[in-house]
């Protein structure tokens, strides 16, 4: 048995979607083929690599947007791929499977800077920010969370004072994701302090101008290759050209914006949870216990029967989400749903995947490991397991 056990790469392509009510066409299967076979040869090679230098993987970025990856949901007009969410998610999927650290700077990217300015900017902001975002010649950087506003955003402290024709920008962002590496963020400020979150404004601000740096670079348990800072404002003046919508449109924009992001983590979830299973799976059909592989004991069977079945809930509840947004319809609980349920399913998943190892699943030799210590984020990035469930509750007792 090899020291480092990599899965194998001709596990099948997941096909949870057949009796849904749709099926991948043959150019979303070509696609889904593509990004699995660009992550095994570009990516894994590097992984822990990356992870234990915290290293932001700027060229395989690079290469991700010559492949139109940064631009997934964009328009060809805005130099975008014009894929679906479905596509979107099997691509996320297929990153964060080999490594969850590529796949989210990917999903952060796409759905929450790229994605705000292409719903929300008009045709001028477009132009200028979604085209080299969508081209992958800018790296985008969303910020609503601060250290006293993160499930709560009424207690966002950055202001937006309006001087002639600027806007002054005071304040702090936390947990960015690139944060320290990005080009341009889309980030709220509160423009009227009697509005609560009604007085929140959406801004687009240039990560390289006078004003704004990045400050503490956090230490992560996980996910430790994704950029991830905090963005510090002092007098920051940006044109008012730059207030996207309205004032006080920021934080009724953001909730819509983290409609789509919550797919993104659910699939970033689902890939990370596919990825664990995969590398069990093939660690129990080799290590041998009392003269047999520990595949053919009931316990480790058992684990896996659980294991797959909860990936293809997840997965079907996923596409389900992705489907319907790719309909136009509200997708509000659904995103809350599989955005819950994938993550947690993750962690549940990541944590057998350990105790199929047993001690070799404590060690950085195998993939166990670093899947255990990536997933957790996906319960907490982007609305915590309790805000969705909040969502969810709400949708209900409001239908």
């Amino acid at each position: 048995m090899s020291a480092v056990l990599d899965p194998p790469t001709t596990t099948p392509l997941p096909s949870a979607t057949e009796g849904f009510g749709f099926t991948l066409t043959e150019e979303q299967k070509a696609i889904q083929k593509m990004v699995r076979e660009f992550a095994e040869s570009e990516i894994r090679p590097h992984v822990m690599k990356w992870d234990e230098a915290q290293e932001f993987p700027r060229e395989v970025m690079s290469k991700l947007g010559e492949l139109g990856m940064l631009g997934v949901l964009f328009p060809e007009e805005y130099g975008g791929s014009n894929l679906s969410y479905i596509d979107y998610v099997n691509i996320v999927d297929e990153l964060s499977r080999v490594d969850g650290s590529v796949g989210i700077s990917v999903a952060a990217h796409n759905s929450l800077c790229t994605n705000h300015l292409y719903q929300f900017g008009n045709e001028e902001q477009r132009r200028k920010w979604v085209t080299p975002l969508a081209q992958g010649k800018l790296l985008g950087a969303w910020g609503l969370t601060e250290a006293g506003a993160g499930s709560d955003a009424k207690g966002t402290r950055t202001i937006a004072v309006k001087d002639g024709n600027h806007y002054v920008l005071n304040g702090s962002k936390n947990f960015i994701t690139h944060g320290s590496v990005g080009d341009v963020a889309v980030l709220m400020a509160v423009t009227d302090k009697t509005a609560g979150t009604y007085g929140i404004s959406a801004f687009i601000v240039d990560l390289h101008q006078p004003g704004i740096r990045s400050g503490k670079k956090e230490n992560k348990l996980g996910l430790r290759a994704s950029d991830t800072a905090t963005l510090v404002m002092e007098d920051c003046r940006i044109p008012k050209e730059n207030l996207l919508g309205d004032e006080g449109q920021g934080f009724i924009q953001s909730m819509k914006v983290l409609d789509g992001g919550r797919i993104s983590i659910a699939a970033l979830g689902l890939g990370m949870a596919q990825g664990a299973f995969e590398c069990a799976l093939a660690y129990s059909k080799q290590r041998e216990q009392f003269g047999k592989p520990i595949s053919e004991f009931q316990s480790i069977q058992n684990y896996l029967a659980d294991m797959a079945t909860e990936i293809d809930a997840a997965r079907l509840l996923t596409y389900r989400a992705a489907w319907m947004k790719d309909r136009g319809l509200p997708t509000t609980k659904e995103s809350a749903m599989a955005k819950l349920y994938s993550s947690e399913v993750a962690v549940r998943v990541a944590n057998l995947a350990v105790q199929i190892h047993g001690g070799y699943g404590f060690t950085k030799d195998f993939p166990a490991e670093k899947f255990y210590r990536d997933v957790k984020l996906c319960t907490i990035g982007e609305g915590t397991s309790e805000i969705q469930r909040l969502v969810i509750a709400r949708q209900l007792l409001r239908a």
